[in-house]
């Protein structure tokens, strides 16, 4: 069961996982709302991940890694 409220490190890591898609995104030169229409995700739940504001599934993770091309693991490190 997860601790309520969550530990800030938590917080912080959402952060770094977005701004990873971020960079990955802006480096294939790819809009949100472009990102979104390959993921099927709509452009609010893509700046939602890049703000580090939504707890995102790790469904959508693999979509987007997909989209961009890239392995997992390097938006989540």
């Amino acid at each position: 069961m997860p601790t309520d409220p969550l530990p800030d490190w938590v917080f912080t890591r959402r952060r770094e996982i977005g701004a990873n898609v971020r960079a990955a995104r802006e480096g294939t030169k790819l809009s949100q709302e472009k990102l979104g229409e390959l993921t099927g995700l709509d452009r609010k739940t893509i700046n939602r991940i890049e703000q580090g504001a939504y707890s995102t599934l790790l469904d959508h993770l693999l979509l987007i890694a997909d989209a961009l091309g890239v392995p997992l693991a390097d938006l989540v490190r």
